[in-house]
């Protein structure tokens, strides 16, 4: 934890005028901050899904596991040890690596520099993570932007017919691939939806702290409505995710060096841009535990 004395400040919160998303100012997350600065903090996850710290070019590992605790348990990363590189490695358990880089032949992070599907983080466990914080160190000039979605305005916006529909069906989730569509080790490459490996969650989930209604739809690979046949399973899910991921339903970060993203895994969606494989790409990320769905 930070040794710096604990700092009182009101944050300034900055909406992004889209669907959602807000900069927040006013903040150094190096600083110890104070119960009030958490709770306003809070606040604006809660309103806004999405939020951005700039500036934080001087961030440790330390601070940026350190904030993240205001707001649950950290997972640790789930990246295997092996498969990385030694820096990877003897990073603390709470740190994953988001990177292109290759140290010794081996990669430093996760993900490449492939695009990224739209996906919601880990929804094929039972309690997937409550959201996520992301700290880029280095980016590349062009590309590698990360768009966010709104599953609040997702459900409703939807007709009055649909959501009567889709009202206490539920979605299994893939566990195979990531969302750089690659085979996780030690799962086969299922090609019918109907025989998904994962976790099934309600495809209208309650949010467990704003208790609002809002679409669950993971990642759209393989997913599976029980007890459909496959054909209309498909047509479901392929008009469900038409609609959550429309333009005026999302918000585009578009990434400097220093920005530290914060978003709330249970009512959003993201995705990331491919950008040119020679430039560098890194970050760091924490991710926080969730609960049951519900």
């Amino acid at each position: 934890m930070s040794s710096i004395i604990e700092v009182t400040r009101a944050p300034t919160v900055a909406p992004s005028g889209a669907a959602l998303g807000a900069d927040i100012g006013a903040i150094d997350l190096n600083e110890a901050l104070s119960p009030e600065t958490v709770d306003a903090i809070q606040a604006a996850w809660a309103s806004h899904l999405v939020l951005r710290f700039r500036g934080q070019e001087r961030l440790t590992l330390e601070n940026l596991a350190a904030f993240s605790q205001h707001f649950g348990a950290l997972d640790k990363r789930p990246t295997a040890s092996g498969a990385m590189s030694d820096e990877h490695d003897a990073l603390p358990p709470a740190i994953t690596v988001i990177s292109n880089v290759k140290v010794g032949g081996k990669p430093l992070g996760a993900l490449g520099d492939g695009e990224a599907v739209w996906h919601a983080d880990m929804t094929y466990n039972e309690r997937p993570p409550r959201g996520a914080c992301l700290y880029a160190v280095e980016v590349p000039p062009a590309g590698g932007n990360t768009h966010f979605a709104n599953m609040y305005q997702a459900y409703e916006t939807l007709d009055p017919a649909m959501k009567s529909r889709i009202r206490g069906l539920r979605c299994i989730h893939d566990a195979s691939r990531n969302s750089a569509g690659e085979l996780r080790l030690g799962f086969a490459d299922n090609t019918d939806p109907r025989h998904t490996v994962g976790a099934s969650h309600p495809l209208v989930s309650v949010h467990a702290v704003t208790g609002r209604s809002c679409l669950l739809l993971g990642r759209r690979r393989n997913a599976y409505v029980v007890g459909m046949a496959l054909e209309e399973s498909e047509a479901l899910l392929d008009a469900l995710w038409a609609h959550a991921t429309r333009p005026e339903l999302t918000w585009t970060q578009v990434w400097k060096v220093g920005d530290v993203m914060m978003w709330d895994n249970s009512c959003t969606m993201h995705r990331r841009d491919a950008f040119d494989p020679s430039a560098r790409r890194l970050m760091y990320r924490t991710q926080i535990a969730g609960a049951a769905v519900h």
